[in-house]
Protein backbone atom coordinates (compact mmCIF):
# COMPACT_ATOMS: atom_id res chain seq x y z
CA UNK A 1 0.00 0.00 0.00
CA UNK A 2 2.78 2.37 0.91
CA UNK A 3 4.64 1.59 -2.33
CA UNK A 4 1.51 2.29 -4.37
CA UNK A 5 1.07 5.64 -2.62
CA UNK A 6 4.66 6.61 -3.33
CA UNK A 7 4.28 5.63 -7.00
CA UNK A 8 1.08 7.69 -7.32
CA UNK A 9 2.73 10.64 -5.60
CA UNK A 10 5.64 10.41 -8.03
CA UNK A 11 3.27 10.33 -11.02
CA UNK A 12 1.49 13.45 -9.79
CA UNK A 13 4.71 15.36 -9.09
CA UNK A 14 6.49 14.44 -12.34
CA UNK A 15 4.59 16.88 -14.65
CA UNK A 16 5.31 19.76 -12.27
CA UNK A 17 8.96 18.75 -12.13
CA UNK A 18 9.20 18.70 -15.90
CA UNK A 19 7.57 22.11 -16.14
CA UNK A 20 9.96 23.50 -13.55
CA UNK A 21 12.98 22.10 -15.43
CA UNK A 22 11.76 23.77 -18.62
CA UNK A 23 11.27 27.16 -16.99
CA UNK A 24 14.21 26.97 -14.57
CA UNK A 25 16.66 24.42 -16.02
CA UNK A 26 19.62 23.22 -13.94
CA UNK A 27 22.73 25.29 -14.55
CA UNK A 28 26.44 25.01 -14.00
CA UNK A 29 27.13 26.39 -10.50
CA UNK A 30 30.20 28.26 -11.79
CA UNK A 31 29.23 29.87 -15.11
CA UNK A 32 25.44 29.37 -15.33
CA UNK A 33 25.41 27.27 -18.51
CA UNK A 34 22.47 24.84 -18.70
CA UNK A 35 23.45 21.32 -17.57
CA UNK A 36 21.82 17.90 -17.38
CA UNK A 37 21.11 18.03 -13.64
CA UNK A 38 21.52 20.16 -10.53
CA UNK A 39 24.99 20.48 -9.01
CA UNK A 40 26.74 19.39 -12.22
CA UNK A 41 29.46 21.49 -13.84
CA UNK A 42 29.63 22.20 -17.55
CA UNK A 43 32.50 20.60 -19.45
CA UNK A 44 34.54 23.83 -19.57
CA UNK A 45 34.29 24.56 -15.83
CA UNK A 46 34.86 20.93 -14.91
CA UNK A 47 38.07 21.02 -16.94
CA UNK A 48 39.29 24.05 -14.98
CA UNK A 49 38.97 22.31 -11.61
CA UNK A 50 42.27 20.96 -10.32
CA UNK A 51 41.32 17.84 -8.35
CA UNK A 52 43.76 16.90 -5.60
CA UNK A 53 44.02 13.15 -6.10
CA UNK A 54 47.80 12.74 -6.11
CA UNK A 55 50.38 12.14 -3.36
CA UNK A 56 50.31 14.67 -0.55
CA UNK A 57 51.63 15.39 2.93
CA UNK A 58 50.08 12.98 5.42
CA UNK A 59 49.44 15.86 7.82
CA UNK A 60 48.54 19.07 5.99
CA UNK A 61 47.64 17.68 2.56
CA UNK A 62 50.17 19.78 0.63
CA UNK A 63 50.66 18.08 -2.76
CA UNK A 64 54.00 16.43 -3.43
CA UNK A 65 55.77 16.88 -6.74
CA UNK A 66 56.95 13.27 -6.60
CA UNK A 67 55.25 10.26 -5.07
CA UNK A 68 57.24 9.23 -1.97
CA UNK A 69 55.70 5.76 -2.17
CA UNK A 70 54.65 5.79 1.50
CA UNK A 71 52.91 8.21 3.87
CA UNK A 72 55.23 11.19 4.28
CA UNK A 73 55.29 14.65 5.81
CA UNK A 74 56.34 17.87 4.15
CA UNK A 75 59.23 19.89 5.55
CA UNK A 76 56.94 22.47 7.16
CA UNK A 77 55.02 19.82 9.12
CA UNK A 78 58.27 18.21 10.28
CA UNK A 79 59.58 21.53 11.57
CA UNK A 80 56.27 22.56 13.19
CA UNK A 81 53.96 19.50 13.57
CA UNK A 82 50.30 20.51 13.20
CA UNK A 83 47.54 19.64 15.66
CA UNK A 84 45.48 18.05 12.89
CA UNK A 85 46.10 14.42 12.01
CA UNK A 86 45.44 14.84 8.31
CA UNK A 87 43.80 17.09 5.74
CA UNK A 88 42.11 16.36 2.44
CA UNK A 89 40.65 18.79 -0.07
CA UNK A 90 38.57 18.10 -3.15
CA UNK A 91 40.29 20.68 -5.38
CA UNK A 92 43.10 23.20 -5.44
CA UNK A 93 42.07 26.81 -4.85
CA UNK A 94 41.75 28.36 -8.29
CA UNK A 95 39.39 30.37 -10.46
CA UNK A 96 36.36 28.05 -10.31
CA UNK A 97 36.95 26.89 -6.74
CA UNK A 98 37.24 30.50 -5.57
CA UNK A 99 34.07 31.54 -7.42
CA UNK A 100 31.99 28.87 -5.72
CA UNK A 101 33.48 29.48 -2.28
CA UNK A 102 32.79 33.21 -2.48
CA UNK A 103 29.27 32.75 -3.81
CA UNK A 104 28.48 30.36 -0.99
CA UNK A 105 30.07 32.48 1.72
CA UNK A 106 29.10 36.00 0.65
CA UNK A 107 26.74 35.69 -2.31
CA UNK A 108 23.69 34.30 -0.53
CA UNK A 109 23.85 30.99 -2.41
CA UNK A 110 23.45 28.35 0.34
CA UNK A 111 22.40 25.74 -2.22
CA UNK A 112 26.01 25.59 -3.40
CA UNK A 113 26.86 23.76 -0.18
CA UNK A 114 25.37 20.60 -1.72
CA UNK A 115 27.46 21.09 -4.88
CA UNK A 116 30.65 21.26 -2.82
CA UNK A 117 29.59 18.42 -0.52
CA UNK A 118 29.12 16.04 -3.44
CA UNK A 119 32.73 16.54 -4.48
CA UNK A 120 33.95 16.20 -0.89
CA UNK A 121 32.00 13.05 -0.13
CA UNK A 122 34.65 10.84 -1.77
CA UNK A 123 37.14 12.07 0.84
CA UNK A 124 35.17 10.58 3.73
CA UNK A 125 37.42 7.63 4.55
CA UNK A 126 36.29 7.22 8.18
CA UNK A 127 32.56 6.57 8.27
CA UNK A 128 32.55 6.27 12.07
CA UNK A 129 33.92 9.79 12.61
CA UNK A 130 31.88 12.68 13.91
CA UNK A 131 31.43 15.57 11.48
CA UNK A 132 31.70 19.12 12.82
CA UNK A 133 32.02 22.48 11.06
CA UNK A 134 34.62 25.11 11.81
CA UNK A 135 32.43 27.58 13.73
CA UNK A 136 31.78 31.26 13.14
CA UNK A 137 31.59 33.78 15.95
CA UNK A 138 27.96 34.59 16.78
CA UNK A 139 28.25 38.16 15.48
CA UNK A 140 29.59 37.03 12.10
CA UNK A 141 26.95 34.31 11.97
CA UNK A 142 24.27 36.90 12.66
CA UNK A 143 25.52 39.17 9.86
CA UNK A 144 25.94 36.39 7.29
CA UNK A 145 22.84 34.41 8.24
CA UNK A 146 24.50 31.00 8.09
CA UNK A 147 27.78 29.18 8.53
CA UNK A 148 28.87 27.88 5.13
CA UNK A 149 30.93 25.09 6.75
CA UNK A 150 27.85 23.90 8.65
CA UNK A 151 25.79 23.82 5.44
CA UNK A 152 28.47 21.72 3.73
CA UNK A 153 28.75 19.39 6.72
CA UNK A 154 25.02 18.85 6.90
CA UNK A 155 24.91 18.04 3.18
CA UNK A 156 27.74 15.50 3.55
CA UNK A 157 26.00 13.90 6.53
CA UNK A 158 22.78 13.54 4.52
CA UNK A 159 24.61 11.54 1.87
CA UNK A 160 26.91 9.49 4.12
CA UNK A 161 24.75 8.94 7.20
CA UNK A 162 27.53 10.13 9.50
CA UNK A 163 26.76 11.90 12.76
CA UNK A 164 26.90 15.66 12.31
CA UNK A 165 27.07 18.01 15.30
CA UNK A 166 26.73 21.59 13.99
CA UNK A 167 27.48 23.23 17.35
CA UNK A 168 30.21 20.89 18.58
CA UNK A 169 32.73 23.75 18.59
CA UNK A 170 32.15 27.29 19.83
CA UNK A 171 34.14 30.34 18.77
CA UNK A 172 34.70 32.11 22.06
CA UNK A 173 35.80 35.46 20.69
CA UNK A 174 35.57 37.43 17.49
CA UNK A 175 38.84 37.38 15.57
CA UNK A 176 39.84 39.73 12.75
CA UNK A 177 39.84 38.52 9.16
CA UNK A 178 42.93 36.41 8.53
CA UNK A 179 43.28 37.47 4.90
CA UNK A 180 46.62 39.23 4.40
CA UNK A 181 48.20 37.84 7.57
CA UNK A 182 51.24 35.58 7.50
CA UNK A 183 51.21 32.05 8.97
CA UNK A 184 52.65 33.12 12.35
CA UNK A 185 50.18 36.02 12.69
CA UNK A 186 47.25 33.77 11.76
CA UNK A 187 48.30 31.19 14.34
CA UNK A 188 48.59 33.84 17.07
CA UNK A 189 45.25 35.42 16.16
CA UNK A 190 43.18 32.24 16.54
CA UNK A 191 45.08 30.62 19.43
CA UNK A 192 42.60 29.75 22.19
CA UNK A 193 39.63 31.07 20.23
CA UNK A 194 37.69 27.77 20.27
CA UNK A 195 36.22 25.41 22.84
CA UNK A 196 33.88 22.44 22.94
CA UNK A 197 30.25 23.19 23.75
CA UNK A 198 29.83 21.80 27.31
CA UNK A 199 26.87 19.60 26.37
CA UNK A 200 28.96 17.80 23.72
CA UNK A 201 32.11 17.04 25.71
CA UNK A 202 30.99 13.48 26.34
CA UNK A 203 30.39 12.90 22.63
CA UNK A 204 33.98 13.85 21.73
CA UNK A 205 35.93 11.68 24.15
CA UNK A 206 37.68 8.84 22.35
CA UNK A 207 36.09 9.70 19.00
CA UNK A 208 37.57 10.55 15.62
CA UNK A 209 36.41 13.95 14.39
CA UNK A 210 36.38 15.34 10.87
CA UNK A 211 36.36 19.13 10.69
CA UNK A 212 34.46 20.52 7.71
CA UNK A 213 35.40 23.82 6.08
CA UNK A 214 35.25 25.52 2.70
CA UNK A 215 38.84 26.66 2.15
CA UNK A 216 42.12 25.62 3.79
CA UNK A 217 44.87 28.25 3.61
CA UNK A 218 47.59 27.90 6.25
CA UNK A 219 45.69 25.64 8.64
CA UNK A 220 45.80 28.11 11.55
CA UNK A 221 42.06 27.93 12.22
CA UNK A 222 41.86 24.16 11.75
CA UNK A 223 44.78 23.59 14.10
CA UNK A 224 43.25 25.83 16.78
CA UNK A 225 40.01 23.83 16.50
CA UNK A 226 41.93 20.54 16.64
CA UNK A 227 43.75 21.65 19.80
CA UNK A 228 40.42 22.30 21.53
CA UNK A 229 39.01 18.95 20.39
CA UNK A 230 42.05 17.04 21.61
CA UNK A 231 41.97 18.79 24.98
CA UNK A 232 38.41 17.47 25.26
CA UNK A 233 39.59 13.92 24.54
CA UNK A 234 39.16 13.46 20.78
CA UNK A 235 41.17 10.49 19.49
CA UNK A 236 42.04 12.18 16.20
CA UNK A 237 41.09 15.27 14.22
CA UNK A 238 41.20 15.39 10.44
CA UNK A 239 40.08 18.16 8.10
CA UNK A 240 37.99 17.89 4.96
CA UNK A 241 37.41 20.94 2.82
CA UNK A 242 36.33 22.02 -0.64
CA UNK A 243 39.54 23.76 -1.73
CA UNK A 244 43.13 24.00 -0.56
CA UNK A 245 45.46 26.88 -1.32
CA UNK A 246 48.51 25.36 -3.03
CA UNK A 247 51.60 27.51 -3.21
CA UNK A 248 54.09 27.24 -6.07
CA UNK A 249 56.89 25.90 -3.94
CA UNK A 250 58.81 22.66 -3.93
CA UNK A 251 57.63 20.63 -0.93
CA UNK A 252 60.52 18.62 0.46
CA UNK A 253 59.92 14.91 0.88
CA UNK A 254 60.63 13.42 4.26
CA UNK A 255 59.62 10.16 5.89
Amino acid sequence: MRGAAQYLSGMLIRPFRLALDLTLPPRCPACGLVTMADHLFCVACWGKLDFLNGPACAACGAPFVLDPGAPAHCGACLVDPPEIDGMRAAVAYGEIARTLALRLKYGGRPGLATTLARQMRRLMDNEGALLAPVPLHRWRLWRRGYNQAALIGRAIARETGQIFIPDLLVRTRATPMLRGLGPAERKKTVRGAFRIAPRHIGAVQGRDVILIDDVYTTGATSNACAAALKRAGAASVRVCCWARVVRDIDNGLSR
